[in-house]
């Protein structure tokens, strides 16, 4: 195969380890038992899919687990997975799912009633999921079940019997059926959850539903995950295992894979990039996907809307993407891509005169005693050139100095989480192709929410545009609410809407194909015939 390389000019649309393992595609008896090795970025904040946010834990994700529907490979659109069927009401708001015969890898069978525990286990107040405000924006009595203003038996879902589970949405909410691929509507363990509590995600104990289960786990060198001989589309596991190295430095990364160490590489050091594209391995594509930092406004200093307007309009993007980023990333004043139906904020744009305006109204005219500021990254060689284009940039243009601080994966989430930060960087690739999936994370009560936003007109319209089907009505409330969120209260910077960076030799192997959400479901990968 030819390689994939789409540089974006216009609008975006829509083996073991080396101490272990030789093997990354070079020691395999035949396509249906070959292991793989994924250079993942970052050590994973948990395997519980009740306690994740990030993109390293969704590939891990979505080889122990799956729930009702998973992600086509080419579309990443809804597609069966537990459930054979479903169908809709005549309205929408109803959807009976129609399961298949499976269970979980220790063979305990998954019935209707395994949903509807897992999900209510989910929603519970004492679990405090990160992203249990996706399905409380959905189905109809979660978020008050969440809040811990009702029972559990107020939450719209129920077992018909033990192959038909049954769920009513808040509306018809157009895109409700993409959104059960995310691990916000996990199948869970319930039983082995029960035994051994939080060490159930352990090697040992781990019990999933997913194409593998848990062999391995080493924190800071690796996870393996083996075939699951209990997963009922296993006939389409080509691959015996995968293991996920959390390698946080992207040149490693990449030197590794050009070593024949690593089989799929999940981002190219931005150095490295013209080197990357002359190879018929480099797999550079549209993605939905955002770059952006989180502001803490509840920070003494950037509550003051004039100084978050001040550092946004202050940032040439332009200047970022043609000489930091340098992989077609598209500059962005709003967080939200272009989709169908669907233009994103104007946002404020770049004026150093007017954000020195800005600054000088808020009490520090040519950034004369205005206090020195961190910005927060997770450790990797592209988001540090990225603070440093920022803190250059607020220099030169503003007269402010600022810090800069990384931390590994786990920590920097744990720190941005519990809003202790004043500016952090962040990324946002879509779990589902509609709008809503980028602003519901700036919803006051949402998990995802680590600014700490908080505007009542901006909930109301998510809220209202969750109930719609598709519409221009629905998309003019999304408008309006990316407007709120990016110009009038600037409560984020934006930076530029990504393109995926991927490493894989697609002459070698079958089954992985660029798509714009870069989702990469393990069934179906194997060794080229």
């Amino acid at each position: 195969m030819k390689k994939t390389i789409l540089v974006i000019a216009t609008v975006l649309t829509a083996c073991a380890l080396l101490f272990t393992v030789v093997s990354c595609g070079n020691d395999k008896d035949s396509a249906s038992n070959a292991s793989f090795v994924i250079a993942n970025s970052a050590e994973p904040q948990s395997l519980d899919p009740t306690q994740i946010e990030g993109v390293p834990e969704n590939r891990i994700y979505l080889a122990l687990f799956e729930g009702l529907v998973g992600y086509d490979p080419k579309t990443s659109e809804a597609v069966p997975a537990v459930a054979k069927s479903w169908e809709r009401n005549a309205t929408g708001e109803q959807v009976t799912f129609h399961l298949r015969d499976c269970s979980f890898s220790d063979g305990t069978p998954i019935t209707a009633q395994t949903v509807v525990d897992s999900w209510l286990y989910y929603l519970s107040p004492e679990v405090a999921a990160t992203y249990a405000y996706m399905p409380c924006m959905v189905i109809k009595g979660a978020a008050d079940y969440n809040a811990g203003k009702t029972s559990a038996d107020t939450v719209a879902i129920k077992a018909i019997d033990d192959k038909t589970f049954q769920l009513t949405f808040v509306g018809s909410c157009a895109y409700g059926i993409d959104m059960l691929a995310h691990y916000s509507f996990p199948i869970l363990p319930m039983q082995t959850i029960k035994e051994f509590g939080a060490d159930w995600i352990k090697p040992g104990n781990f019990v999933g539903n997913g194409p593998f289960v848990l062999s391995e786990w080493v924190p800071q060198d690796h996870i393996t995950v083996v075939k699951n001989e209990n997963y009922w589309n296993k006939d389409n596991v080509f691959l015996s295992s995968v293991t996920f190295l959390p390698i946080e430095n992207s040149n490693t990364a990449y030197q590794k894979y050009k070593q024949g160490e690593v089989d799929w590489n999940t981002d190219i050091p931005s150095e490295m990039l013209e080197e990357a594209t002359l190879r018929n391995d480099a797999q550079i594509s549209p993605q939905l996907a955002s770059y952006f930092y989180y502001l803490n406004v509840n920070d003494p200093i950037l509550k003051d809307i004039r100084i978050r307007k001040a550092l946004t309009m202050a940032l040439d993007r332009e200047t970022l993407v043609e000489k930091v980023t340098k992989a077609g990333e598209i500059p962005a004043n709003s967080l939200t891509p272009p989709m169908p139906g669907f233009t994103p904020s104007e946002g404020n744009p770049y004026d150093v005169e007017a954000a020195k305006k800005l600054l000088a109204d808020a009490g520090y005219p040519n950034g004369e005693g205005f206090p020195t500021l961190t910005v927060l990254y997770n450790t990797n060689e592209g988001h540090k050139k990225i603070a440093e284009f920022v803190q250059q940039q607020w220099k030169e243009n503003l007269g402010i100095d600022i810090e800069l601080a990384n931390m590994e994966w786990a920590t920097f989430l744990d720190t941005r989480q519990s809003h202790n930060f004043e500016i952090g960087r962040a990324g946002w690739v879509g779990d589902y192709q509609d709008p809503s999936n980028f602003l519901e994370m700036f919803l006051s009560y949402g998990g995802n929410n680590d600014g700490a936003y908080n505007n009542p007109k901006f909930d109301q319209l998510l809220q209202e545009a969750s109930t719609m089907g598709a519409s221009d009505e629905r998309n003019e409330k999304l408008i309006e609410a990316e407007d709120i969120l990016c110009r009038q209260d600037q409560a984020i910077i934006p930076f530029y809407y990504y393109t995926s960076k991927n490493m894989i030799d697609l002459d070698k192997w079958e089954g992985w194909y660029p798509n714009t959400m870069d989702m990469h479901p393990w069934v179906g990968i194997k060794l080229a015939d």
